[in-house]
């Protein structure tokens, strides 16, 4: 149950898998969300089990117990739920039977690999936060192969266009001719950072892979492939208790 005290209205929204927090925020700017019978103009506003809350005036669903799934995205698709220039997205390619889901960050459109999905939008914002301390790791296919001095200088941190990127650890796997695969290993992924870093050191990306978020692996799962992570696995991981949608959400 939520406490006495209650918790933030754009939190309840994403916890019920209406929309993400950021959404919350837009909806109650625009006079969509009403908390019994009165339209509410603060994201900061607190909130019970017991508010009638509605958007558009239609009633939104108990908060609903976390879930989350691996996908394996493909290249070629946008982490939106739109895109003004048309372009597919990754949620337009999800199977039917999911329940509104949203991302735990993002990969670029050319950008393949592991992609967190989850029902909470409050889980999905906290893992995202580089508090976590979780890697993030990437198999990438470049033009070119880094030296040792560059690798050592890309763990101390670079700047690039006056943006600062904290320490990347990067192992070469291969070399076949004029081409690298390397394995990169971050804890803060900045829009676009390892195309951006390793085009300045002169070695453009052509194929970029997650394969890992944390302890969570991109393992076997096949292109487009969707599958649940376990609950057992959140509750050891996350430290979440699924079993009860009103009970010990974190976010």
């Amino acid at each position: 149950m939520t406490g006495k005290e209650g918790e933030r209205i754009a939190k309840r929204l994403s916890r019920a898998g209406v929309c993400s927090r950021r959404e919350a925020e837009r909806w109650i700017a625009d006079g969509r969300v009403w908390v019994n019978g009165k339209k509410i103009a603060e994201p900061g506003t607190l909130v019970t089990d017991t508010c009638d809350i509605r958007v558009d005036r239609k009633p939104i669903a108990a908060p609903q117990a976390t879930r989350m799934w691996r996908y394996h995205k493909p290249a070629g698709l946008i982490c939106s739920n739109s895109d003004p220039r048309g372009r597919p997205t990754v949620f337009e390619r999800l199977p039917t039977h999911l329940p509104r889901v949203m991302s735990v960050g993002r990969l670029d459109f050319d950008s393949e690999g592991l992609l967190l999905l989850t029902n909470d939008g409050g889980i999905a914002r906290r893992l995202e936060l580089p508090e976590t301390g979780w890697v993030r790791r990437y198999r990438v296919r470049m033009f070119g192969t880094p030296t040792e001095k560059e690798i050592a200088l890309l763990a101390k941190g670079i700047t690039v266009e006056g943006m600062k990127y904290g320490a990347i650890e990067a192992t070469i796997d291969s070399d076949k001719g004029r081409n690298a695969w390397v394995t990169v290993a971050l804890r803060e992924g900045k829009n676009r950072e390892i195309r951006k870093v390793f085009e300045h050191l002169g070695y453009p990306v052509n194929r970029l892979i997650r394969t890992a978020y944390g302890p969570f692996q991109l393992g076997q799962l096949g292109r487009g492939g969707v599958e649940e992570v376990p609950r057992r696995t959140l509750k050891d991981q996350l430290g979440l208790d699924t079993s009860n949608a009103h009970r010990g959400r974190q976010a």
